[in-house]
């Protein structure tokens, strides 16, 4: 029995021993396989995080740029539209001061020096729309063709005279009556470099008409400015005589 025993003993502690190396080498076994599959998926996520991590850096630089730009951008349409109010300032003022400068009176007697001297070289009215003081293409072409006549002249003048139909209050026909006058004169200073102090501009609203205002035709030739080009052929003749 004590012989059996022992037997016994020493083959359990060999079966002990044996299970002992077969688990110890099947645990090695079961780790390397983890390690040798976790290892690429590792990798692989390593490699994800890193392109990410980089697109992340590119949009955020790609964002950084277009508001760069965006902001140069609008800084530049801010610095456009500054440029525009001014220029557009300086015009008005421009135009204010051409209109400053214009002689308004009621009548050319008493006003001009040696008026007597002074012969109507040539006359064209332009009409306008009721209410209105804008010129037409029609009121413009009339204008060309009489500034072309007067651009080889030195001694003239230019009498402009604003008129209205009988509709509406006297006092806004008056005013009415000079803003039509006004244009007619920025129409032929502006394009045509005709100094300012050449031009007398009288506005008579509605007390002179130049046709009935009974009728549509007539009410139309009253809403006018009559521009009359007047000459000093005095000093016309003094000067080709210098001349000669």
């Amino acid at each position: 029995m004590t012989m059996n025993a022992g037997k016994l003993t020493r083959a359990g502690m060999a079966a002990g021993s044996a299970a002992l190396v077969l688990f110890l080498t099947t645990g090695c076994s079961t780790k390397h396989y983890v390690r040798s599959q976790a290892a690429p998926i590792m990798q692989q996520t390593n490699e994800l995080d890193a392109r990410t991590a980089n697109d992340h850096r590119n949009i955020v630089a790609t964002d950084q740029r277009a508001q760069a730009g965006i902001s140069q951008a609008q800084a530049a349409a801010d610095n456009a539209n500054q440029h525009a109010t001014v220029a557009g300032q300086s015009a008005d003022k421009a135009g204010a001061n051409a209109q400053d400068a214009y002689n308004r009176v009621d009548t050319l007697t008493g006003v001009v020096a040696n008026l007597d001297n002074y012969k109507s070289m040539q006359d064209v009215s332009v009409t306008f729309g009721f209410d209105k003081s804008t010129l037409t293409a029609a009121d413009k072409k009339a204008l060309d063709e009489l500034a072309s006549n007067v651009q080889s002249s030195k001694h003239y003048i230019l009498e402009l005279t604003g008129g209205t139909d009988s509709t509406g209050d006297a006092q806004y026909n008056y005013a009415l009556s000079q803003k039509r006058a006004d244009s007619v004169a920025y129409y032929l200073q502006s394009k045509y470099g005709i100094a300012p102090h050449k031009f007398y501009l009288v506005g008579i609203g509605k007390d002179q008409e130049v046709a009935s205002n009974r009728t549509a035709d007539g009410r139309k030739q009253n809403r006018r400015v009559q521009v009359r080009v007047l000459s000093n052929l005095q000093e016309e003749t003094q000067t080709a005589q210098a001349g000669q």
